[in-house]
């Protein structure tokens, strides 16, 4: 045995210290907000949970890091003349995790599984073009039923029952193929480290909950990532990712709190980033329940009692627009309705919304005495006290606040029992204007409104079948206009997103869906 002497302790320390920050220079450390609820691709129903599958797994079609589509585990693909018809030719050497291959046979299974009730996928109504697709998933017919084939070993072909931008489709995480034989082995912890077999760029090597989610290499993936290890932090409080992002811990933060927008610039220059994005943030009502089902005029007067003006000036501030539709601007190819409120002045709102208000039967005498129930987050919290104080400024009305961690929030919000309002929202999935309007589809699993109205479906189901993208733009039109009147949902405002990136990450790009996978970036050394 070596034997240490005091001496050469402190050369000791510096080497330990040296290996130590080596070590975590090898490591991408990125703030993800809450908690994750899910590394089950076909069941993630949130952005924390989507933002690691998309280092986790890769799906036939992948996006890079400026949002372009790229090939995935399918290596080209070619539709039919009709484009109800597409074909997709695997990779001959994919490989899982564990080493083993990957064929066209598993991914059919995988996607059987992902359209199964018993899955309970939130997302998988956005593949709903796919043959029998919706049929499947409401336990109609067989999983067997579904529209993809594989004829062989590499191939799948897929048949659509309208016309869709499928590979756009398929980047979505229920698409990602899941190997099922863990799944049958661990049941629910087959996303446990040591049961989790994915087929990215990473595989899952440790999840601390409420702390972190680490991936490492995997090492059977066609091409290894320039960055050995990544780390997603939660970082609910956006006030301590910020903190810890100027002590040195993070590499990317997920968002910042609100403040100035000057002062961040002044404070952190070209590591501040701010982009356009595709997102639309608003409050939902419960629609099933008193005292919002049936009083549309009760809506509409908390609505227009909201400055969004002050909000996104005062409350968000980092570049957010005020938003009086679900439908961000700058999707493609749609231009969203805007309701005449839009273009009142403030004051007309609020005297509209005190007329409304006394409409629906309530008072200085009489308030209404509502909960506004939020997941913890210091910027929604923020939000939250501000509307409140909008509607008891304005119209009298007493608020209760309830926030709730994210996962308890999510289950409250998806039961419609105790919810009367709630924080709502969507993050783009795909640059589709549908993508924002079918989550208000009657049934759909992220209609936590409630909302069901037979003629919005009705509409949904003609852009559909539109015979050009003309007429399948003015249909959703109409059936975003049709929601926007009957102020199922308290649009607040439209999304941009913000973070901070340390000057040694490359290959940050700015796109419209914000999607950054880890394989895309690197790391220089430090400064």
């Amino acid at each position: 045995m070596r034997i240490v002497t005091r001496a050469a302790v402190p050369g000791v320390l510096l080497a330990v210290l040296l290996c130590s920050g080596a070590a975590l220079a090898q490591t991408l450390q990125r703030g993800n907000g809450p908690e994750p609820s899910t590394l089950d691709p076909h069941r993630c129903p949130e952005v924390a949970c989507a933002n690691i599958l998309r280092d986790l797994f890769e799906g036939l079609v992948a996006v890079d890091g400026a949002g372009r589509l790229v090939p995935g585990l399918a290596e080209r693909w070619q539709p039919s003349e009709d484009g109800r018809t597409w074909t997709f030719h695997l990779r001959p050497d994919a490989r899982w995790s564990n080493g083993e291959s990957l064929d066209a046979p598993q991914v059919l299974a995988s996607l059987r599984r992902a359209f199964a009730p018993a899955t309970a996928a939130p997302f998988a109504g956005h593949l709903d073009a796919i043959t029998h697709a919706g049929a499947v998933q409401r336990g109609l017919q067989p999983p067997e039923a579904l529209g993809v084939a594989a004829p062989d070993a590499h191939t799948l072909v897929f048949s659509l029952s309208r016309s869709a931008d499928l590979p756009r489709l398929l980047t979505l995480p229920v698409a990602y193929p899941v190997y099922l034989p863990a799944l049958a082995e661990h049941g629910a912890r087959h996303t446990r480290p040591g049961n989790l077999v994915s087929n990215g760029a990473y595989r899952l090597a440790d999840w601390l909950p409420q702390a972190h989610v680490t991936l490492e290499r995997n090492p059977h993936f066609r091409e290894p990532a320039p960055i050995p290890g990544v780390r997603f932090h939660v970082t609910e409080d956006a006030a301590s990712e910020l903190r810890r992002f100027e002590a040195g811990g993070l590499h990317i933060t997920e968002t910042l709190p609100p403040q100035p927008l000057a002062h961040l610039r002044e404070r952190f220059g070209d590591q501040l980033r701010i982009s356009p994005y595709l997102g639309s943030f608003w409050l939902g009502f419960n629609l099933e329940r008193p005292p919002f089902k049936g009083d549309a005029a009760l809506r509409e007067a908390l609505s227009l009692a909201v400055d969004r003006d002050i909000l996104t000036r005062h409350v968000t501030g980092l570049g957010e627009s005020p938003a009086f539709g679900v439908v961000p601007p700058g999707v493609a190819d749609y231009e969203p309705p805007v309701p005449a409120a839009g273009a009142w002045t403030q004051a007309r709102r609020e005297q509209r919304a005190r007329e409304l208000y006394a409409q629906a039967g309530y008072s200085d005498e009489k308030p209404l005495q509502v909960e506004l129930r939020y997941n913890t987050s210091t910027p929604h919290r923020r939000l939250a006290l501000a509307v409140a104080a909008m509607w008891r400024e304005t119209l009298g009305a007493r608020v209760t606040l309830r926030n709730e961690e994210w996962k308890v929030f999510v289950g409250t919000r998806r039961q419609r029992v105790i919810t009367q309002v709630f924080r709502g929202g969507w993050i783009a999935d795909i640059d589709d204007p549908r993508n924002f309007l079918g989550i208000f589809r009657s049934g759909d699993a992220s209609n936590w409104s409630g909302y069901a109205d037979p003629r919005f479906d009705a509409l949904l189901d003609a852009a559909d079948a539109a015979p050009t993208l003309a007429r399948r733009r003015q249909l959703l039109r109409e059936a975003e206009s049709r929601l926007l009147d009957a102020h199922a949902v308290l649009p607040l405002y439209f999304y941009t997103s913000k973070h901070l990136v340390r000057p040694e990450v490359k290959g940050f790009e700015a796109n419209p869906l914000d999607h950054h996978p880890s394989r895309f970036l690197s790391l220089e050394p430090a400064p």
